[in-house]
């Protein structure tokens, strides 16, 4: 059986995740099914510091960016679906496949990101995430993901 989590405001996606300005990319986490997916959304802003050089007279959000702004949201997916298991653990990055770019996002756009598990295994974690803008298929990866706890 699944369990239908709801929505994480930006407030509860920095309770789940350590990210802070300016390497939150994540502004809202919605549809949240516990082990299963999650629909991230992203508001790009022209004030977004790295829009300063990427690039001067044509600003157009990183590639990495964008696969971590899906890393991020199934970070949240991740730590939702652990419940008070995840209380002072992290998600840590582990493994970026098949990453590709479609389109580019632009100021103004809404990244909307969504991810699902693919594979979970104890604290280890496999997912699918696709990143779009209007409907349009902007970026894709297939990513790996630990739950572990913080260096110490």
């Amino acid at each position: 059986m699944t369990t239908a989590l709801g929505t994480a405001d930006v407030m509860a996606v920095m309770a789940l995740l350590p990210h802070r300005y300016p390497m939150l990319l994540v502004d809202r986490v919605e549809d949240i099914v516990a082990g299963v997916s999650a629909r991230g959304i992203k508001a790009v802003s022209i004030n977004e510091p790295f829009f300063a050089g990427h690039f001067p007279g044509r600003p157009i959000m990183p590639g990495v960016l964008i696969i971590e702004a899906l890393a991020q949201t199934a970070g949240v997916l991740a730590m939702s679906s652990l419940g008070d298991e995840g209380n002072g653990k992290l998600v840590y990055f582990m493994a970026i496949d098949g990453a590709k770019f479609r389109t580019p996002v632009e100021p103004g756009c809404l990244l909307h990101l969504d991810v699902r598990f693919t594979q979970n295994r104890g604290r280890v974690s496999k997912f699918e995430g696709r990143a779009l803008v209007n409907g349009k298929l902007a970026a894709e990866a297939s990513f790996t993901a630990m739950i572990a706890d913080p260096p110490a």
